[in-house]
């Protein structure tokens, strides 16, 4: 009987105390409380409760919170002073989606990088997926070398590894002289264009997909598998990796990059995290840092995360689509307003969006930059398999929306779902944005959309 009452008690100790963390966990997340706070609760909750429950006249100890929070935890504001920065990682993405970076001693960084950058060779950007090697038949090669500047306006403290910053790279053959290959600059030239021509801004929002595996071992060898086999939107898919995206979101917190939602998706082990709706640019940057997060984050829990767009053959693709509309002066003026308009948005949307629609095969290339890329575009997969556009299709590569609190009829901006997670997010939307711009300046149209799967 007595070991029956012990283990009880026990139980129900553990279970108490793992619903507290929970709480607690949530309100640092939230914001609600610091980490201070939330440990003089716990102290609250549980020593004191037990002293006055127990009559126990004894003081209890302070906590301290370099011994009691789980070192898996991600700290986002507290009443302590960080570490001094040690080390800088320099960030770039070269033309097949591969994140890459050099690493910088703090002192050298401010003392000479911050200004003149690092060297790189230019084969950098000839680099594939496969091979760290230029591609054959690119004018880039072992001849040459430019130099990786830092963005400071990126520069942000790494939430898991909180003696180092990252800061994204610009890359210039000298500074003050943009190298043309340099994906950042590429965005920026078209940009310019678009806004110089039109006075015309594009704002984008991705929507990230990815797979989580875990590693087993099978007759003696490992091998990666997903995390779970629960369907679309499974509770109990997001239940089990609840601890991991808790991390994820409040990491994306602070470097202050929204998360609008996310929730367990239809292949084995994935899952999908939109962003909220920014300029373009800005946009770009925000997926490059969101991508980082989650891969350093998931490999905390020993975990693998991928981005690659068709991991399984059998299994659904993985998808990097991104929401895009044209603003003038703080409006949203894709949108149409007042009067009859043609498929519910205005005649410049119309123009845009039909650029798009007539060079996606070429822009292809920049957002489905590899050959597992055209693995995942295939019918019946809601990956946009066919040239055309829809209202609401999700089958279609291009799908015009209209979200809540939009009126009836009337389509805010468009999805682009042939855009995956090998892609550089710079050169996939600066195609997206020359595409426009021609449509723009010869005033196309749209043809009339597939209403029903192709």
């Amino acid at each position: 009987m007595f070991l029956i009452f012990t283990f009880i008690f026990l139980t129900g100790a553990k279970k108490a105390r793992e619903v507290v963390f929970s709480v607690l966990h949530d309100a640092c997340v939230d914001g609600d409380l610091s980490i201070t706070e939330a440990l003089d609760a716990a102290k609250d909750i549980f020593a004191e409760n037990a002293k006055r429950f127990y009559k126990i006249n004894v003081a209890v100890k302070s906590f301290d919170s370099k011994n009691v929070i789980s070192p898996n935890f991600v700290k986002i504001e507290t009443n302590t002073p960080q570490r001094d920065v040690v080390l800088v990682r320099l960030v770039w993405v070269d033309a097949s989606g591969q994140h890459r970076c050099r690493v910088i001693p703090e002192k050298r960084f401010k003392d000479s990088v911050k200004k003149n950058g690092v060297g790189l060779t230019v084969a950098c950007m000839a680099m594939s997926s496969a091979t760290d090697g230029p591609a054959v038949g690119t004018n880039l090669s072992a001849v040459g070398e430019i130099r990786l500047i830092p963005d400071l306006s990126t520069k942000c403290r790494i939430p898991w590894a909180t003696q180092e910053e990252m800061v994204l790279a610009d890359m210039y053959l000298k500074p003050g002289e943009a190298w043309e290959y340099c994906p950042k600059e590429a965005l920026r030239r078209v940009s310019k264009v678009l806004k110089d021509e039109f006075n015309l801004v594009m704002n984008a929002g991705f929507e990230i997909e990815f797979f989580l595996l875990k590693s087993v071992l099978r007759e003696g060898k490992e091998e990666w598998v997903p995390f779970d086999t629960t369907p679309y939107c499974s509770t109990s898919s997001f239940d089990a990796a609840s601890p991991l995206l808790h991390e994820v979101v409040a990491a994306l917190e602070s470097l202050n990059i929204t998360v609008e939602q996310l929730h367990a998706e239809a292949g084995k082990g994935q899952f999908e995290l939109a962003l909220g709706y920014t300029e373009c640019t800005v946009a770009a940057n925000n997926l490059i840092f969101t991508r980082e997060v989650i891969r350093a984050v998931a490999r905390k829990y020993g975990l693998l995360a991928t981005f690659v767009p068709k991991y399984a053959l059998d299994d659904i693709g993985s998808g990097s689509h991104v929401h895009v509309s044209l603003w003038d002066n703080g409006k949203n003026v894709f949108m149409a307003y007042g009067g009859s308009s043609h498929y519910g948005m205005s005649k410049v949307g119309e123009e845009f969006m039909a650029g798009v629609l007539n060079h996606l095969p070429s822009i292809l290339a920049f957002t489905a930059p590899i050959p597992n890329s055209y693995d995942r575009i295939q019918p019946n997969t809601w990956s946009g398999a066919y040239k055309c556009w829809g209202k609401e299709n999700r089958e279609a590569p291009l799908r015009t929306a209209c979200p809540p609190g939009v009126m009836d009829d009337v389509v805010s901006n468009f999805e682009i779902k042939a855009f995956d997670g090998c892609a550089n997010p710079y050169l996939g939307l600066a195609a997206v944005i020359a595409a426009g711009i021609d449509g723009l300046r010869g005033h196309l149209n749209l043809p009339d959309p597939i209403g029903k799967t192709a």
